[in-house]
């Protein structure tokens, strides 16, 4: 019997396992590297050791010191959670042979499936349709293909070809991410099927022989071939679900499979299954699996590594209701969904019902990683948290999920909270018309939920509550209503750096505190109106219609120049602004950090940052700078100085958060810099290199 569990992982899939542990009264042992020393999984262990270091291979990487944690902590069980060493043969044997109970299948299961070129080939002998596959360049003729890490998963390494000529390049590049990733950089290429459904079976073994099929999960919607949202149970046809239960199953036994694994298929627009993977380890999706089967699956995990048989309500499974998941992860949009660190200030999604399978069956429930507080780094994955939802429909689930992501507060690390809002809100994801090229053929769900027209409501509220909190810490003339000005004709004015440029509010309140005018001044991209790219938006509350020089002009009919209806101000605090827009309330929850201002109101969420009136002069960098946008690794460099380059030439590539991030050249010109060896760590904003525009290199 299991008595003390150690947990060879860290962040959700850490805590997800001690949840269970309690409810069952085992003790658990964390291990943590020294980023994660102060991290939520640590902190709810019974006991925790230190890896000295950050990298993953210096740390959780190492089975020499995995398992000498488990000798000084007198752990008899090591569960490997999914990714790292999840998925290592060497690592399952390690733990057998030092006398622990392994809490995963069989290290020979882990072998075969762990090499997927020759699992394709046993599995085929046993039934299971495959796609061509084939390990030598030479050998592919026909595109598009797909380059796929041998080892590991989560689009790690994989890399879609559509002609010959990009073939070898893709090649070399999914190697160095697999390898970085998993430690292994083989790759192998299998046909890539356009509009194909990537849909997968959670199974379960026990040591006595059985194997079952615990439902489909419907998993196609995806960005750089990693899921972002899934879903149970998947909306296939019952002969296509019966078909996918019988060849997972046939996968199963045919390696003696023991444990939570999970066999991925790809679903053809004609019906057509062909095998792709086996995870031989729990999967990230799996609550989806656990709210609609009312299964907890760690707990299955423990009781067949025990030698128990599995038990009834597994081998005959069934589900009630849909549940919806999405990853939500630290990325930021505005660079093309880059990894994005720092520290997450303020974590709250609204109504959650349930944490790491509290309830095997919730509304609302989350497994995450963070806390308050917590410090998002540039070392590990950017996967923050699951939110998933159960309800008896499937449209249920996705509106309450939506409505939820959408009113969390995420403040101090950007994320991708705004594109799964949408997804779940589309027309398309309601009516099932989904596939793994989903989010090609769809970019307008790429934009920011709050609209740009909205942003001067977003700038005003922003303003309004900095201003308030500013007034209520006053050690002097505390009275006084926050922007009020004795002579109308010098408002109040704040600058913001908002996600589309910067945003200069001005505003005036009168002696009662009420908004007399406003006008907000936007520039950027998105900006509407004149050629420069600015926006004004302008109102008053004033029925004088005092004119405001800076731009905004009072309106007795209550319309500003900008367009806008009146907007009243009805509360401000540094908490909260409500403000009247043509009679309608809208409500604003801000929260200020140092000089971010997060705005949380009706439409999404903003985050600005307030700019100093009296900003500090800086160091004038060179033209063509090209500067780290996140911090990472310089794993190589392309060019070197002196060398004429074309816009797009691949300059250098920076490794951060396990995935390569290429830094191209903006410009046709000439590489004049390279201050950056590879090899080097370096920090956002450094300058990796100068290259001067063709016209300045002549």
């Amino acid at each position: 019997m299991i008595n003390r569990l150690l947990v060879a992982n860290r962040g959700e899939i850490a805590r997800r396992v001690f949840a269970t542990c309690r409810r069952l009264g085992v003790e658990t042992v964390a291990v943590h590297s020294d980023a994660d020393a102060d991290a939520p999984h640590v902190a709810e262990a019974d006991r925790a050791v230190r890896l000295p270091g950050n990298s993953p291979v210096e740390t959780y990487l190492r089975i020499d010191l995995i398992l000498d944690a488990a000798r000084r902590t007198g752990a008899d069980a090591v569960h490997p959670g999914y990714g790292f060493l999840a998925e290592n043969a060497e690592f399952a044997a390690a733990v057998i042979d030092a006398g622990l109970t392994w809490v995963g299948p069989p290290a020979k299961a882990i072998a075969a499936m762990g090499d997927k070129v020759a699992a394709k080939a046993l599995l085929a002998d046993a039934g299971v349709p495959m796609l061509p596959t084939w390990t030598d360049l030479d050998q592919v003729t026909d595109f598009p293909v797909l380059v796929k890490a041998a080892s590991g998963g989560g689009g790690r390494g994989m890399r879609v070809v559509r002609e010959a000529a990009g073939l070898a390049e893709a090649v070399t590049s999914a190697r160095r991410e697999a390898a970085a990733a998993f430690g292994d950089g083989t790759v192998f290429i299998e046909r890539y099927v356009e509009r194909g459904r990537h849909v997968e079976v959670q199974i379960f073994g026990d040591t006595f022989g059985t194997v079952a099929a615990l439902g489909v999960r419907e998993c196609s919607i995806q960005r750089r071939h990693q899921k972002i949202v899934e879903e149970a149970p998947g909306v296939v046809p019952p002969e296509v679900r019966e078909r996918l239960h019988e060849a997972a199953v046939a996968a199963g036994r045919a390696v003696g499979y023991v444990g939570a694994g999970t066999v991925e298929f790809l679903l053809t627009p004609d019906g057509d299954i062909h095998f792709l993977e086996m995870n031989t380890r729990l999967q990230v999706e799996h609550p989806v699996t656990e709210l609609c089967t009312g299964l907890d699956l760690v707990r299955l995990q423990l009781l067949v590594a025990d030698g128990e048989p599995l038990p009834e309500e597994a081998v005959y499974a069934k589900t009630s209701g849909y549940a919806v998941e999405v990853r939500l992860c630290a990325e930021d949009s505005a660079r093309g969904f880059r990894p994005a660190t720092g520290v997450l200030h303020r974590f709250a999604v609204p109504g959650v019902s349930a944490e790491f399978g509290e309830l095997t069956r919730a509304g609302l429930r989350i497994d995450s990683g963070v806390v308050d507080g917590s410090t998002v780094a540039v070392h590990y994955d950017s996967m923050l948290a699951k939110v998933i939802s159960w309800a008896p429909t499937r449209g249920e689930a996705a509106r309450a999920l939506a409505g939820a992501l959408a009113r969390a507060e995420l403040h101090g690390v950007t994320t991708n909270r705004d594109l799964l809002v949408r997804v779940l809100r589309s027309p398309e994801f309601a009516a099932v018309e989904v596939d793994t090229g989903f989010l090609d053929r769809h970019p307008k769900l790429f934009a920011p939920l709050v609209p740009f027209d909205r942003m001067p409501l977003y700038a005003l509220a922003g303003a309004l509550a900095s201003a308030a909190g500013r007034r209520a810490s006053a050690p002097v003339l505390a009275g006084l209503p926050s922007g009020w000005r004795n002579v109308p004709a010098y408002p109040q004015v704040t600058r913001l750096l908002g996600p589309d440029g910067e945003v200069e509010v001005r505003y005036r309140l009168d002696r009662t505190g009420a908004l007399a005018q406003w006008s907000v001044r936007a520039t950027g991209p998105n900006a509407e109106g004149p050629a420069t790219g600015r926006v004004d938006r302008a109102g008053a509350g004033d029925p004088a219609g005092a004119g405001d020089p800076a731009g905004g002009v009072g309106d007795p009919a209550g319309v500003g120049d900008g367009g806008w209806p009146a907007v009243a101000l009805v509360s401000a605090t540094a908490e909260r602004v409500v403000l009247d827009v043509a009679g309608v309330r809208c409500a604003y929850r801000v929260h200020g950090i140092g000089s971010a201002v997060h705005v949380d109101g009706p439409d999404g969420s903003v985050m600005l940052t307030e700019l100093p009136r009296f900003p500090e002069p800086t160091t004038e960098l060179a033209v063509g700078s090209l500067l780290a946008p996140l911090p990472g690794t310089v794993t190589r460099v392309h060019v070197t100085a002196g060398q004429q380059v074309v816009t797009g030439d691949l300059l250098l590539t920076l490794e951060a958060m396990k995935l390569e991030h290429p830094v191209l050249a903006p410009v046709d010109g000439t590489v004049v810099e390279l201050p950056v060896p590879a090899g080097t760590q370096v920090d956002t904003g450094v300058v990796l290199a100068v290259v001067n525009p063709l016209e300045d290199a002549r």
